[in-house]
Formats: structure tokens, C-alpha cells, sequence
């Protein structure tokens, strides 16, 4: 007797190709929750937050990406190869300076908008390879950046390498704090510390307008209170 396949039945599937797919399906809802939840509030978000957010169970997960790195490593590799980018274009403008001064204002902007990433670029994973190994490229391209400013006689002779660290970490801080209740606030940072670094007679970016004194104060009580402000 010939068997009539059940209508959910594909001939052409074998149980080891579904059982493929599903779990490449579970692993892009996994880096899709990963993303929204860490650009939203940082890499502070547990495991089980993402797992939930991706409605997975959180074995499900731990089969995914065994540890938090691993994680990481994904969701950012991306990201890190933009940081990357930023670098060679940055090296390929004729304007050393101009070069070095939209560097520092495009990586600031990509910790603006995504906390998470904001938190990457200020801490290490020595477990997440493709990050690191993006963080490398990028700071020794960076080293350059500073050199080629330097010879254009418009940045500092003291400006080192650390304290590109230093601002992303005060940049950082001041994303986290103002949140959405002075959400561009960062920008006025940026530029003052470019102005600190550039030599006497350099051209100086030109200086945002300071927040209003109601958007810090609803900063401040989001620092204070957290929650809706």
C-alpha cells in the first residue's frame, strides 16, 4: 500500500537538516535579543534576560554560546569592524588633523548609540577573539592617527594613546548618566576635549549648545532614582 505523506511531512528534509535549521533560527533570535537588550542597557543584562527576550530556554542558550564572551564576540564583531573602519578613514584623509578629530567624534557617536558597545570599547574579553583581535587592529591604526596629527603640528605633543581611553571612559559615563533625559550631552564632551588637545592656532571643532538645566536635573534624578525620569 503506497503511504500518503502527513502534509507537514518535506521529503527533501531529513531530521539532521531540521534540527540545523532550528537551531540556526534559535541562534539569530538569541544575537537579536542580545542586541536589543544590550544596546539598551548595557552588558550588565544577564544571561536569562537575553534568553527570555529571545524566548528560548536557557539550556537552549548555554548550547548557543557556553559563555558570556562567546556571546559578545558575536553580537559585536560587527561593530568592532566598523571601530576598525574608522581607523583607515581616519588614515586616508588628506588632513591629518580633520582626520583625527572625525575619528574621535565617530567612535564617541557609535558608544551614544548603542550602551553596549560603549561598554565594549572600555573593557576587554580575552575569551571574545574576533573583538580583540578588532581592538588590536584598531589601536595600532590609531597610533598612526595620533603620529600623523602630531606631524601636522595641530595636536598636542603630549596627547598619548591612553587618553583616547580616558574619554571614551568619561564618554561612557556621561551616555549612562544623561540616558534620554539629555541624550546629546556627549557631544558637548567630545568637543572640549578636542579643543584641550588640539595646539594653539589649530582649527577647533565647533562647541555644542550646553543642555538646558531641566535636562540635567532629570539626569540627575535618573542617576539618583532610576526609572523614568
Amino acid at each position: 500500500m503506497t503511504r500518503i505523506a502527513a502534509p507537514d511531512e518535506n521529503p527533501g528534509r531529513t531530521p539532521e537538516t531540521g534540527l540545523r535549521a532550528d537551531a540556526e533560527r534559535n541562534r539569530e533570535r538569541i544575537l537579536a535579543a542580545a542586541r536589543r537588550l544590550f544596546a539598551t542597557e548595557g552588558l550588565g543584562v544577564s544571561m536569562a534576560s537575553v534568553a527570555r527576550e529571545a524566548g528560548v530556554g536557557k539550556a537552549t542558550l548555554s548550547r548557543r554560546f557556553a559563555t558570556r564572551d562567546e556571546l559578545i564576540n558575536a553580537v559585536f564583531a560587527d561593530r568592532m569592524d566598523a571601530y576598525a573602519d574608522a581607523v583607515a578613514t581616519a588614515l586616508a584623509d588628506d588632513d591629518p588633523w580633520h582626520g583625527f578629530t572625525g575619528y574621535i567624534h565617530t567612535v564617541c557617536a557609535m558608544q551614544a548609540a548603542d550602551r553596549g558597545f560603549a561598554d565594549v570599547l572600555t573593557m576587554t574579553f580575552p575569551a571574545a577573539k574576533a573583538v580583540e583581535a578588532r581592538r588590536a587592529e584598531a589601536y595600532n591604526g590609531f597610533l598612526e592617527v595620533i603620529a600623523r596629527a602630531k606631524t601636522s603640528g595641530h595636536l598636542r605633543d603630549d596627547f598619548t594613546s591612553q587618553d583616547l581611553v580616558i574619554l571614551l571612559m568619561a564618554n561612557a559615563g556621561v551616555i549612562n548618566a544623561a540616558g534620554d533625559a539629555a541624550p546629546d550631552t556627549w557631544h558637548r564632551l567630545v568637543a572640549h576635549m578636542l579643543r584641550s588637545y588640539a595646539t594653539p592656532g589649530a582649527p577647533l571643532p565647533p562647541l555644542p549648545e550646553p543642555p538646558t538645566d531641566t535636562a540635567l536635573y532629570r539626569a540627575m534624578v535618573r542617576i539618583t532614582r532610576p526609572g523614568p525620569a
